[in-house]
């Protein structure tokens, strides 16, 4: 299962990333994936478009999920503490830029293209603001801007999406496990297409299997986005695509609105009926955007350009 799988490091964390594609020759671009998400929640069909586009695609597993690094479970966690300071941070929001920076190094890329969903938007804004010179273009995708106060992020928040996910109380079985985590995916969906009911639960399997889900890595992650102090978003000096979709369940659109208009020259995509997840009929599109974004910042020539857009 996970024979594809290869490791980077960051002093004593180790970095789960798969790699598709041309390294040495394609164009690169790093996705990051979002809180409390292993990398298999990247669906390979969407890589594998972007693969087909020009791109060179390396996913990973923040740590604290999936096959990096894992730290101690805390007892009773408390996600709305992490957010406003009244947790101890294990790691923070530095060192979690720093482990991207490790994947791009051991892959052997000096930049690329960084996309980010989610809690990934935002580690790839603050990429593009500390690290700009790793940093090709920016695509943030279903977040919120990374400069603002956590309680003045409150505004960007459905709060609806956390009381169904409070009601979750999976069972002990692997099964039970499984079907917890297509729920959630389920909650946090695009209410405006099909559910991807198999592609879900393989996904769940596949994340069940390589690491049980631990409810504290959502304090951990959070405390230490909270812990970290960030530049301002009018700093960013890379292209830079921003995308929400209309109907979010848990992050209002208005969030990526805000994010473009904070950062200079951004380009600003939403999509109707999509909601904290990126749906199969819309990989077409938003790979057309990530290569138009690539080929307006230089890095892909337009007239060799391989449409991704049916």
């Amino acid at each position: 299962m996970d024979e594809g799988i290869r490791y980077a490091h960051n002093g004593s964390v180790r970095l789960a990333y798969e790699v598709f594609g041309d390294v040495a020759t394609a164009e690169p671009l790093l996705l990051v994936m979002g809180l409390d998400f292993q990398m298999v929640w990247w669906p390979e069909e969407f890589v594998a478009r972007l693969v087909d586009a020009g791109f060179a695609v390396v996913r990973f597993d923040n740590r604290d999920t999936g096959l990096s690094t894992h730290f101690d479970p805390v007892e009773r966690p408390s996600p709305w503490k992490a957010l406003f300071g009244r947790v101890p941070p294990a790691y923070t929001a530095r060192d979690m830029l720093d482990d991207a920076l490790a994947v791009l190094d051991d892959v052997g890329w000096t930049s690329a293209h960084i996309m980010g969903g989610s809690m990934g938007a935002g580690i790839a804004q603050a990429l593009a603001m500390e690290n700009p010179e790793r940093v090709r273009s920016l695509i943030s995708c279903l977040g919120l801007p990374v400069d603002v106060h956590p309680v003045h992020a409150l505004r960007y928040i459905r709060p609806g999406v956390f009381r169904t996910l409070a009601r979750l109380r999976p069972g002990p079985s692997d099964e039970e496990q499984i079907d917890a985590l297509v729920a959630i995916y389920r909650a946090i969906a695009s209410p405006g297409y099909p559910f991807p009911e198999q592609w879900a639960r393989q996904a769940a399997r596949t994340s069940h299997e390589r690491h049980p889900r631990d409810a504290s890595t959502t304090q951990r992650q959070l405390a230490a986005g909270r812990a970290h102090r960030y530049p301002r978003l009018k700093t960013i000096t890379a292209p830079t695509l921003v995308i929400s979709g209309r109907d979010d369940p848990l992050i209002r659109w208005q969030g990526g609105r805000a994010t473009a208009a904070r950062i200079p020259g951004a380009r600003f995509v939403c999509y109707p009926g999509m909601g904290h997840a990126l749906p199969r009929e819309l990989f077409g599109p938003v790979v057309h955007e990530v290569q138009r974004l690539a080929s307006d910042s230089g890095h892909i020539k337009a007239d060799e350009q391989r449409t991704s857009a049916d």
